[in-house]
């Protein structure tokens, strides 16, 4: 039954964002607002108006609120939650990934019913389309008073979204087995302690206490420490070394957490460079070709901590999320998790947001880890309740605002103790989650244990993208920046270095998206490339190289992030992030003239091939000149299928050979 339930979860998906609606009575994130539809059922009691459900400010037939889904499902049904005087409902319509509207419910005859609320279940067969989004239309003149709709849901499976009483799983979590010790190789009978698993699973960093191999010996009161996985199949570690500096110091030394990509750590306290520590703030430090550079101070807006002594950071696999366990004036009291948002410059953090009263209570909570999807949140609590001082718990992220989350939940016994568990972390195959306890430790010492998760509570299915930046002419690794993109909203998801020595990279792509990715480097082109994991049930790797091409007069750059219809030239919506990244190209360099050159395969007619690849070109370049490209900056020419850079036998390799590049031709 579980495992039935938990496969259902993955498979459901609640409204997260509000695209239009017809009238609110309110904005942003007060009471009544149509924010209020986003997340799972939260109003409550049932059958009365509630402040976290929307109402519509009018009363009329053309009511309506469109929302979309942070993925895109094979839908097989819909689910309306009106938690208030419901039968307003005159139509549902799920919107498909290029935009169109697929009718799957009328109801020509609104009016009030005899239950107080309702869960409107709509059922259909799954179609070919992908859904994105819903449009529910209302008639709310035709029930008296006013109508509330608390939450809006698709799903690709017919059982039923939601428990009329909408309530929460009270389960604690359970596992497929005990917790095992890590073995000498990691532990000691020193403190070992706040475990920071890589993304591949491949590195453990953690800390080492009062060691005499610590930088400042025996008195030294923290260092890090990492190991590396000698055996896969075992999970068997590697002996730990100590990372020296210029992380460590005779002071205390803490690594939050790794960069997805490895090459950027997160860390405790301010370097100052005298060589000593200052508690107040967090510094990043990244590999060089040497080493690890000297550690930065982060800069954060309005950062303070009344509690300097007690503080933990844990930086997202996105590379744009910070959380910290902090003590601050506008907390829910003691230590509370806070979120800070990379701002645009690419180099400060906005000011820290509370993540909530689902989150926080008047008593200690830390030790924030997120998991590789960027929703799930383990975290320690001494405020929640649980089995001793503090407790892991779990919870997952509902919306953008970081303050809805589910209700947390405690991993249960085989994790928590009546002693000190705390400092969760997974990798991004969410198979085994490594944790402190003071339970059996070495000679009474606090170690690292790894469990091995059920399916029921991994985090949310990813995909590892790992590979090198290449100069396109030399083949040589090129020190950059990788950056990666929801082709479906065009909102820019996360970005990573590349590795100084070797121009290696890796990423984590949440599943039920199709992702663009690129890399950066000064005086290059990039050549993006994509990756399709709508689909992905399980974790999985790909290897994939990227390209950058010298800015130079003569060179060919692939456009690999632009697609269309099937042999039609009309583009799809999902090109638009490329198309919008060239004409910023362009209008950064206002001298460059560049000859748009389309592609086909060799399948079917030659004289339709060569003017399918003419019109597409056409139609790239018609985007391009609606959006402040002059004309005369732009040739195409078509050459159909007479121009294979892959074999035409199969289609894996078939498809490289329908494409569109742009040559530069004037600088």
């Amino acid at each position: 039954m579980g495992a039935g339930r938990s496969a259902f979860a993955q498979r459901a998906v609640w409204a997260g964002k509000v695209v239009d609606v017809s009238s609110q009575k309110a904005e942003g994130k007060e009471a009544f607002s149509p924010e209020k539809v986003l997340g799972e059922p939260n109003a409550q009691p049932l059958g009365q108006i509630s402040n976290e459900a929307w109402i519509p400010k009018k009363e009329g037939n053309n009511e309506f609120i469109e929302v979309r889904f942070g993925k895109s499902l094979l839908a097989r049904q819909v689910t309306v939650v009106e938690n208030f005087n419901p039968g307003s409902i005159t139509k549902i319509e799920l919107v498909d990934t290029r935009g169109e509207r697929h009718q799957v419910y009328e109801n020509k005859n609104p009016g009030p019913l005899p239950e107080a609320f309702r869960s409107l279940q709509v059922t259909f067969d799954a179609a070919t389309y992908r859904t994105i989004g819903v449009v529910v239309s209302m008639n709310t003149a035709k029930v008296n008073g006013v109508n509330q709709i608390d939450a809006i849901g698709i799903a690709d499976v017919a059982e039923t979204m939601v428990k009329q009483q909408f309530k929460s799983e009270t389960n604690p979590v359970t596992f497929d087995s005990a917790m095992v010790n890590l073995g000498p190789t990691v532990n000691t009978r020193y403190v070992d302690t706040h475990p920071v698993i890589s993304p591949d699973g491949r590195s453990l960093f953690f800390a080492r206490q009062e060691s005499p191999q610590n930088i400042g010996g025996a008195k030294d009161v923290q260092d890090v420490w990492y190991a590396t996985l000698a055996n896969a199949k075992t999970k068997a570690w590697n002996p730990a070394k100590n990372i020296g500096g210029p992380i460590n110091t005779p002071g205390p030394n803490g690594l939050a957490s790794v960069s997805s990509d490895g090459n950027t750590a997160l860390l405790i306290n301010v370097y100052k460079p005298d060589g000593s520590l200052d508690p107040k703030g967090a510094s990043i430090t990244r590999r060089s070709r040497t080493g690890w550079t000297a550690p930065m101070k982060i800069q954060i807006d309005d950062f303070y901590n009344d509690d300097p002594e007690n503080v933990d950071y844990y930086l997202g696999a996105s590379g744009k999320v910070l959380l910290m366990a902090v003590q601050r004036k506008d907390g829910q009291g003691g230590q509370d998790i806070y979120v800070s948002l990379l701002k645009e410059d690419g180099a400060s953090w906005g000011k820290p947001k509370n993540l909530g009263p689902d989150i926080n209570t008047k008593k200690p909570e830390f030790a924030p880890f997120l998991a590789a999807d960027g929703k799930t949140l383990y975290f320690a609590s001494e405020g929640h309740g649980g089995y001793g001082k503090s407790d892991i718990f779990y919870s997952k992220r509902l919306d953008d605002s970081w303050t809805s989350w589910t209700k947390p939940r405690n991993l249960g016994p085989n994790v928590n103790s009546p002693d000190f568990d705390a400092y969760y972390t997974i990798s991004a195959a969410g198979e085994d989650a490594y944790l402190v306890s003071a339970r059996n430790g070495t000679d009474g010492s606090k170690d690292i244990f790894r469990i091995n998760l059920t399916s029921q509570f991994k985090p949310e299915v990813v995909t590892l993208v790992r590979g090198r930046v290449l100069d396109a002419a030399t083949k040589k690794p090129v020190v950059g920046k990788i950056r990666y993109e929801n082709l479906l909203t065009g909102e820019e998801i996360g970005v990573a270095d590349t590795n100084p020595v070797d121009g290696s990279y890796t990423i984590v792509l949440p599943s039920g998206s199709h992702y663009g990715y690129r890399a950066e480097a000064p005086n290059y082109l990039s050549e993006s490339d994509n990756l399709d994991v709508t689909d992905r049930e399980k974790y999985s790797e790909v290897t994939q190289d990227l390209y950058l091409v010298p800015f130079v007069v003569g060179q060919l750059i692939k456009l690999n992030n632009i697609f269309f219809a099937q042999s039609k030239f009309f583009l799809r919506e999902n090109s638009y992030p490329e198309l919008q990244r060239l004409i910023r190209i362009l209008k950064d360099y206002p001298t460059v003239e560049i000859k748009l050159e389309g592609h086909t395969d060799n399948q079917g007619d030659p004289a339709l091939n060569l003017k399918l690849s003419q019109d597409r070109v056409n139609e790239v370049k018609k985007y391009l000149v609606q959006h402040g490209i002059p004309s005369n900056r732009i040739t195409t020419e078509g050459f159909g299928g007479t121009k294979p850079i892959a074999s035409n036998e199969q289609e894996d390799t078939r498809k490289l050979n329908r494409r569109v590049e742009f040559r530069i031709t004037k600088k």
